[in-house]
């Protein structure tokens, strides 16, 4: 009995840390994003490492970035949701789209972001959540894009990684967008323990990291 009481505790444990351990309860909240317009000059680059909640949070950082937009890519299914891809059975892992102004900030900056705020030797994970859709992704669009992405790969595999980088380049199919309680999700819940515990830690280890690429105004 004993035992079993144990094993419940860890479990609830581990959902209570973790970014699929949050419940449905929000998903009649307004959608924060809908008002949301891009510029005529706005190009979106997409991303995948780990929770979209942190990821999110990490590029709406940024200056230079518009908007970052939680949702689904790389799968197989069709109209994703974030009950299905908790499976890890629809290919798809948790990625952000991130508006931006190609004038204030590259792409290749944007690269450097996402290889900068993660570990990109996990393979299928970034501490604590595991699985399939949590795997590091860098979409492409164009081969400008994915030879901006390579290079990067083959300096950081070089000169930090020892060839370790389990980062996946893949051509940009189709993204889905998460439900609106997922948008803007760490600013909407401050409080919430998953993000006190791992998002917030994550995005500060970011900041100090690349000073000189976060906007003026307070994140």
């Amino acid at each position: 009995m004993n035992i079993l009481k144990s094993v419940t505790f860890l479990s609830l444990s581990i959902l209570l840390i973790s970014c699929f351990g949050f419940t449905d309860k929000k998903e009649t909240e307004t959608d924060t994003k809908a008002t949301y317009i891009a510029k005529e000059n706005t190009k979106v680059a997409y991303f995948a490492s780990g929770c979209f909640w942190c990821v999110e949070a990490i590029f709406e950082s940024v200056s230079g970035v518009e908007e970052a937009v939680s949702g689904y890519a790389g799968g197989h299914t069709l109209n994703p949701t974030y009950k299905s891809i908790g499976t890890g059975k629809t290919g798809h892992s948790e990625t952000v789209a991130v508006y931006y102004n190609p004038e204030k900030v590259s792409f290749e900056t944007l690269v450097t972001v996402f290889f900068g705020s993660q570990d990109p030797t996990t393979k299928n994970g970034q501490h604590p959540d595991y699985g399939t859709q949590y795997r590091s992704i860098a979409f492409y669009e164009t081969a400008a894009e994915k030879a901006i992405i390579e290079k990067k790969i083959s300096q950081l595999n070089k000169d930090v990684y020892n060839g370790k980088i389990a980062t996946e380049v893949t051509k940009f199919k189709k993204f889905y967008k998460a439900e609106d309680y997922h948008q803007d999700f760490e600013h909407n819940n401050p409080n919430q323990g998953y993000i006190k515990a791992v998002s917030v830690p994550r995005l500060n280890k970011f900041k100090k990291r690349f000073p000189q690429l976060l906007k003026t105004d307070k994140h």
